[in-house]
C-alpha cells in the first residue's frame, strides 16, 4: 500500500465519498461539520488534560488522529464547495506565515499582521 498521498489525492478520496444535500454547491454543510469536529479535537485534548494530567496513552493518540483526519475530511470539502485544492490552501497560509516570519509578526493579533 503506498504510504504517502498528496493533498491532490487526498480531496480526490473525500470527494467521492461526500453525501449531504446540494454537494457541490453547500459550503455550509462542511463549514458547520468542520466546526463540529474542531470541537470534537479540543475535547478529547481537554479530557487527557483534565483526566490524566496532560499525558497521552495511545487510545486517546488514535482517537485524537481520528478526529484530525474528520476535520481534514471536513477542510477538503468546505475547500472543494469555495472553488480550491487543498494545495490552494496550504500554498496560500505558507506564503503568509513566510512574510510574518520576515516581517517579525508570527506573534501577535490579526489576520492581517
Amino acid at each position: 500500500m503506498k504510504t504517502n498521498m498528496t493533498f491532490k489525492e487526498y480531496q480526490d478520496k473525500a470527494d467521492m465519498t461526500a453525501a449531504y444535500a446540494n454537494v457541490g454547491h453547500n459550503f455550509v454543510y462542511p463549514a458547520l461539520g468542520l466546526a463540529g469536529e474542531a470541537g470534537e479535537v479540543a475535547n478529547k485534548i481537554k479530557k487527557i488534560e483534565r483526566d490524566n494530567a496532560n499525558v497521552i496513552s495511545e487510545e486517546r493518540r488514535d482517537a485524537v488522529k481520528e478526529e484530525l483526519g474528520d476535520t481534514l475530511w471536513y477542510i477538503a470539502r468546505l475547500a472543494a464547495e469555495l472553488g480550491f485544492s487543498i494545495e490552494d490552501v496550504a500554498q496560500a497560509n505558507i506564503k503568509k506565515l513566510a512574510s510574518r516570519m520576515e516581517r517579525n509578526k508570527l506573534h501577535g493579533d490579526g489576520d492581517y499582521r
